[in-house]
């Protein structure tokens, strides 16, 4: 009867975002009021359980989802996003262009929000375009899924980030095991993809080539203090994560559990930046804070959102609903990294938010955690893969897509819908391959 209740919640929780068009964080709130009063908990506990919920998750995930958030924004607005975009066109040439925007992508979709980074690359890909007279679309789209894989499996997202928190996964592995999955994963949905849309007409309007056009300074950085400032997070947590596994000594070991915590790598990265791509190049500290005080602004739905995950997830601790899951899950015959790429995927159709229905996801499944030989962090990126599934009418992104390249229905489905949902499909599959590797 519980897992009925909790079903039914989700469908409430799915229908408040979709039909009635409530905000996600106040969606979340509601329904984990609700399903928490269904569910038989004393009334006068409800309150105290969300604030937990709430006051859990934020508290292990705001603070390195605004020094990320701070980190992007002065990436973009220090000309460093552009110098490695720059270099990395000129080092693959003419032959190997989609490589070279691929690469760009990925590098660049690291540190910045999956938006952001798509406004900032996409009329980068039209001047390609433009250059060498070859289709926009053939060549975006290898571009385009290096951004979305970043976004769906590698921290510092918000989503990696959430789920490596609500299913006590280590962010340092889930980063590694994320990249070695992304990499063969964008090959295939991106660059091998991209060949068979080169039919697909786009000529965007004059105002979409010019929207959102920055003051970039007279001199950009270089590219080697620009990759290093910008992915100094992704450097902290791989070599924190790495040593300690190489060079067994308690020691090392200490330090780098003390600075590979990602709070304080992110620290470490938002003041590294703020000199490498702020002061240094002659910026007053006062128009970086500027930019991080917008930074913050841009992100504090986003944080919200995952607070009110949190506060559902409580409700089903406190219930004892996910014990429930648990007796359910050990009847089912279906292996648990693919049962919650599914549950993941069909709640991204149904609500078109990666995000959420990542979150959602975790919030359900996290009994899964119980059952033993899973490995928390595979999880995480089963999850995330299954986030990215099918973008259509619903995802934001999808609309992005079709007016900034100008194209039809049709060709939006052909290409960004079909691209996201290879992104997924491989994911799940090469996770189930770096699972026998690793296990």
């Amino acid at each position: 009867m519980s897992i009925l209740i909790l079903t039914a919640c989700i469908v409430f929780l799915i229908l408040q975002i979709t039909w009635f068009k409530i905000n996600p964080f106040l969606a979340f709130v509601f329904t984990s009021l609700l399903a928490g009063f269904c569910l038989g908990l004393p009334i006068d506990s409800l309150a105290p359980s969300i604030e937990k919920g709430l006051g859990e998750m934020l508290g292990a995930v705001a603070l390195i989802i605004i020094f990320g958030t701070c980190i992007g924004k002065l990436t973009v607005t220090s000309g460093a996003a552009t110098s490695i975009a720059q270099t990395v066109m000129q080092f693959t040439g003419e032959k190997y262009i989609r490589l070279g925007l691929m690469i760009t992508g990925f590098i660049v979709g690291i540190p910045l929000f999956y938006s952001v980074g798509f406004v900032l690359l996409v009329p980068l890909i039209f001047s390609v375009a433009h250059q060498f007279k070859l289709p926009k679309v053939y060549l975006g789209i290898p571009m385009l899924a290096s951004l979305s894989v970043a976004h769906g499996f590698l921290p510092p997202h918000p989503s990696p980030m959430a789920l490596s928190q609500v299913l006590n996964a280590d962010l340092g592995l889930v980063l590694v095991y994320g990249i070695i999955i992304a990499i063969p994963t964008i090959l295939i949905a991106g660059l091998y993809f991209s060949n068979f849309l080169k039919n697909i007409k786009s000529e965007p309007t004059d105002g979409i080539l010019k929207i959102d056009e920055l003051k970039l300074p007279a001199k950009l950085p270089g590219f080697g203090i620009s990759l290093f400032s910008s992915l100094f997070p992704v450097f902290g947590l791989t070599l924190t994560t790495l040593l300690p596994l190489v060079f067994k000594n308690e020691q090392l070991e200490l330090i780098c559990k003390t600075i590979g915590q990602p709070t304080i790598i992110m620290l470490i990265s938002v003041i590294l930046c703020t000199y490498t791509l702020g002061l240094r190049v002659g910026r007053s500290i006062k128009s970086i804070m500027d930019d991080y005080s917008e930074a913050i602004k841009d992100v504090a739905l986003i944080i919200f959102i995952l607070g009110g995950a949190g506060c559902l997830k409580e409700i089903m601790v406190a219930s004892g609903v996910d014990q429930s899951i648990v007796a359910l899950l050990n009847q089912v015959n279906i292996h648990p990294y693919l049962l919650a790429w599914m549950m993941a995927a069909i709640l991204r159709i149904c609500v078109g938010s990666a995000t959420a229905a990542g979150l959602m996801t975790a919030s359900v499944l996290l009994p899964l955690l119980q059952l033993s030989g899973l490995d928390s962090n595979l999880l995480v990126l089963s999850i995330g893969a299954g986030s990215l599934m099918c973008s259509h009418v619903n995802d934001p992104g999808f609309w992005m897509f079709k007016e900034y390249f100008n194209i039809s229905l049709k060709d939006t489905f052909k290409s960004w819908t079909v691209m996201e949902s290879l992104v997924s499909v491989l994911g799940i599959v090469f996770v189930f391959i770096l699972n026998s590797l690793i296990h």
